[in-house]
């Protein structure tokens, strides 16, 4: 050290010594007098002064730099990249229950929350009458079949005409529609469950006279067949089919479930340029809802043998190129920064991928790559 500062001092003492030969021409006085040849010399004298003292700095032992940084292992690893996206939840089965037919609600035999089947009766609206027009109706067919079924057998023994037999069978025949459609009628007074699920609400009372209206009798929902619904670049064309895996984040749940693209459009939105897709999910647990909030993670490239570094780790220099940090001569504990200049590809989930410029088993520099630069110790 006290042979640095001797130099230095040395030197320090020439160019003052300098300074004073030239005190006639100062720096100043050169300028206002445009001087051309005079400023040029001295320019020369100054950074052969410099040069001088950068060399026996560089023969002095002088410290470098370091820093202390993370470092981790490149390896091969399986890279995909992915379309974020966002939809909405559905189900095609949640409809309002409307009534067929108008009139007094007589019966009305489930709640809300309650499971319901199938085809089952949640409740009944008067039939103003049908059902004794039925029984009558049911007379006149079973009056009138008995008298077709003996005209036919003498028609078969070839005793009467064949007008009446005819008449007979219009009549028996007639009777029976009419029996048909009474009970056709009759059967747009049950309410039925047209597909298993829940009843969610009920918005009608017993006794109330009700009919079609845009409130509905109540809502059945079944959470068993549930989508998310969504609007997709037209540029992912061809690379979104039937059956590929899809992740679905539930916001509202904090859950990613894993589904499957069930139907691809083939209509592109010219307003913004997309098509729809639809995404089956599972809902073992019962937890989806119509209309919930999801995001949608699509892989739509992967490579099996990838080189990747964290995203933050990439940096960018004056002339464009990226860049990284590796080390070189690691002893395990100690190396050497060296600036590598790569082509980078994809990125998803904070890493990228890294095309040229590392191969597995380069040791890069992952903390403290903003105060470090190349040639730099750094300890680890």
């Amino acid at each position: 050290m006290s042979k640095k500062i001797i130099v230095i001092a040395i030197l320090s003492l020439s160019i003052l010594s300098c300074a004073n030969k030239e005190n006639s021409n100062n720096i100043d006085q050169l300028i206002s007098s445009k001087n051309v040849k005079a400023l040029q010399e001295r320019k020369a004298i100054l950074q052969a002064d410099i040069t001088k003292i950068e060399e026996a700095l560089a023969t002095l032992d002088v410290k470098k730099e370091e820093a202390l940084v993370d470092v981790a292992t490149v390896k091969d690893t399986l890279f995909n990249h992915y379309l974020e996206i966002q939809g909405s939840v559905d189900t095609k089965e949640n409809i309002l229950v409307q009534p067929e037919y108008s009139g007094l609600l007589t019966s009305l035999t489930v709640t809300a929350g309650q499971r319901v089947t199938k085809g089952q009766i949640l409740g009944r609206v008067d039939d103003a009458g049908m059902s004794q027009q039925l029984a009558n109706a049911e007379n006149q067919y079973a009056l009138a079949k008995t008298t077709y079924e003996r005209q036919k057998n003498l028609w078969d023994k070839k005793i009467g005409s064949e007008i009446q037999y005819l008449q007979a069978q219009t009549q028996m025949v007639s009777a029976q529609k009419g029996v048909a459609q009474i009970k056709a009628q009759l059967a747009k007074t049950v309410i039925r469950a047209p597909f298993s699920g829940t009843i969610d609400e009920v918005f009608v009372e017993k006794g109330q006279v009700v009919g079609p209206s845009a409130q509905g009798l109540m809502r059945i929902v079944n959470l068993g067949n549930m989508f998310v619904s969504t609007s997709v670049p037209e540029t992912y064309i061809g690379k979104l089919k039937v059956g590929t895996e899809v992740d679905v984040f539930l916001t509202s749940l904090g859950k990613t479930y894993v589904g499957k693209v069930r139907q691809v459009g083939n209509f592109i939105n010219p307003n913004n340029r997309s098509f729809g897709i639809e995404v089956s999910i599972p809902n073992p647990d019962n937890m989806l809802r119509p209309n919930q909030v999801a995001k949608l993670k699509i892989i739509d490239y992967t490579n099996k043998t990838a080189i990747v570094v964290p995203t933050n780790i990439v940096q960018e220099d004056g002339e464009g190129n990226k860049f990284i940090y590796t080390v070189e001569g690691s002893n395990g504990k100690t190396g050497t920064a060296k600036k590598v200049v790569v082509e980078v590809g994809k990125s998803s989930d904070n890493v990228t991928e890294i095309l040229s410029g590392l191969t597995e088993n380069d040791i890069i520099v992952t903390e403290g790559v903003n105060n470090i630069s190349e040639g730099m110790k750094l300890n680890f």
